[in-house]
């Protein structure tokens, strides 16, 4: 397993993202594209995990304020689950972002990802009352972490 820091211009990325996209469709539903205009920018920190030189596995790290890191597009390729590249790309963007001196990091996820939920929490984050564009979303579950 290897992992490569990059920014959101890497096609790789751009391939497991592009698949990620069409999974969240089946769960995001009516909301996809409330979504979709959140994911469609440009990231300067993303980490991409390879597995005998193919992508299998992805994550990114966007400034949410001065002090907190927002953990974004977090996605390991169906075929490569139960590896632990989702722990290993996690664990990574919790050290980039203690290198960029981020004392904490907060992301986002849907109700229904429960395999996700089931990650942040392992890693020590707690749930939070949801944030920014995500106030009122029923169906998003925010968490944080201090790092």
């Amino acid at each position: 397993m290897q992992l490569v820091r990059t920014t959101s211009d890497n096609p790789d990325f751009k391939y497991l993202t592009q698949l990620f996209d069409t999974y969240l469709i089946d769960i995001d539903g009516d909301e996809k594209d409330f979504f979709a205009q959140y994911n469609q920018i440009y990231l300067q920190n993303v980490m991409v995990c390879y597995e005998d030189n193919v992508p299998v596995g992805c994550g990114a790290l966007k400034e949410y304020d001065s002090e907190t890191g927002e953990i974004k597009r977090m996605f390991v390729h169906p075929e490569h689950r139960n590896k632990g590249i989702a722990n290993a790309v996690l664990q990574e963007l919790e050290t980039w972002a203690k290198e960029l001196c981020f004392t904490s990091c907060i992301l986002e996820t849907s109700v229904k990802l429960e395999n996700a939920i089931a990650l942040y929490t392992k890693f020590g984050y707690q749930q939070i009352p949801n944030y920014g564009q995500y106030i009122g979303v029923e169906s998003s579950v925010c968490m944080k972490k201090y790092i």
